[in-house]
C-alpha cells in the first residue's frame, strides 16, 4: 500500500503507548454485518483495559445511544452525528444534547418536508427502522433494511437534504441529514474538552479513530495521523479526499479488533 493508508505493522510503538483516547465508529467498524462479533465486542473491553477511554462517535439514534453509554465499556458515547453525549456519571446516564427540546423539535419538523421529498424522487430508499428513536436528524436507509440502491442513488439522497439547506453525510448504512451546527468532529473536540480535561489541539495525539465510510473523513483529517480505516472503506475510497493514516487488513469488525490487538501489543511492548 502508498501514501496515507499505511499497514497497522508501521504504526509507531511511542504513538501508541501515548494514546488516552480511543474513538470509534460503530456500524461496519466494530459491527460486522449488522452484529458485533465476539471479537469486536471483546476488543472494546481489551481497549479499556490497557488504560483508554473508548468513545464511540455514531450517526445512531439517542435510543441507542442510551444503551451503549449504560451497558458498553465506554467511557461515553457521542451520537447522531455530534448532536449529543450521554455518560455515567455519578452512577447515572447523563443526556447532554447541543440543543435544548424545542429546538430538536423545531428541527425534526423541518425534516419531514425532506423526508417527502426524498421519499418521491428516490425510489427503494427508506426511512430508517431507528428513526423513532432519533432527536435531530433524519437517517435514510439505503442498504440496511431495504434491498441494496446503488452508491450513486445514496449520493442523490445526499444532494437533496443539501438542496433543503441540511447537513448530509453518507455512512455504511444510512445518509444522515440534519439541521444545526454540529458534526463528529467538533463534538469529539469537545468531549475531551468538557469531559476529559484535554486540549483539541496540544492533546491531539494521544487520541485515535477508526472507522469505515464517507462520514468518517471529518474524523480521519481531524486525527490524521493516529486514524485507522477498517479495510472495508476500500468499498469508498472514491468518496473520502481525507484518508487515514492506516488501514486494517480485515474489514469490519474483525479489522477493529487487529487494530486494538496491535495498540495493546505495543502499550505492553
Amino acid at each position: 500500500m502508498t501514501g496515507r493508508l499505511k499497514p497497522l505493522a508501521l504504526w509507531p510503538g511511542e504513538l501508541a503507548r501515548g494514546l488516552k483516547v480511543l474513538f470509534t465508529d460503530i456500524d461496519d467498524t466494530v459491527s460486522s454485518e449488522g452484529r458485533i462479533p465476539a471479537e469486536a465486542y471483546a476488543a472494546l473491553w481489551q481497549a479499556r483495559e490497557c488504560g483508554l477511554k473508548v468513545v464511540p462517535v455514531t450517526g445512531r439514534p439517542a435510543g441507542w445511544c442510551d444503551l451503549i453509554g449504560r451497558m458498553w465499556p465506554v467511557d461515553g458515547v457521542i451520537g447522531e452525528n455530534g448532536g449529543l453525549v450521554f455518560r455515567m456519571e455519578h452512577g447515572r446516564l447523563a443526556h447532554h444534547f447541543l440543543y435544548d427540546d424545542a429546538t430538536r423539535a423545531g428541527f425534526r419538523a423541518a425534516l419531514a418536508d425532506v423526508q417527502a421529498d426524498i421519499l418521491r424522487r428516490v425510489p427503494g430508499a427508506g426511512i430508517a427502522s431507528d428513526q423513532a428513536y432519533r432527536e435531530y436528524d433524519l437517517a435514510v436507509d439505503f442498504c440496511e433494511d431495504v434491498p441494496r440502491l446503488p452508491l450513486a442513488e445514496a449520493q442523490r439522497i445526499q444532494a437533496i437534504f443539501e438542496e433543503h439547506g441540511a447537513t448530509a453525510k453518507i455512512s455504511s448504512i444510512h445518509v444522515n441529514g440534519w439541521f444545526g451546527d454540529f458534526d463528529k468532529v467538533r463534538a469529539a473536540r469537545a468531549y475531551l474538552r468538557d469531559f476529559l480535561d484535554l486540549d483539541p489541539e496540544r492533546d491531539r495525539e494521544c487520541c485515535a479513530f477508526s472507522g469505515d465510510s464517507p462520514n468518517d473523513e471529518p474524523m480521519f483529517g481531524w486525527l490524521e495521523e493516529t486514524s485507522v480505516g477498517v479495510a472495508n472503506l476500500r468499498d469508498f475510497l472514491q468518496l473520502v479526499k481525507r484518508q487515514p493514516a492506516f488501514l486494517t487488513q480485515a474489514r469490519s469488525g474483525a479489522g477493529f479488533a487487529e487494530f486494538v490487538a496491535r495498540l495493546v501489543e505495543l502499550r505492553s511492548a
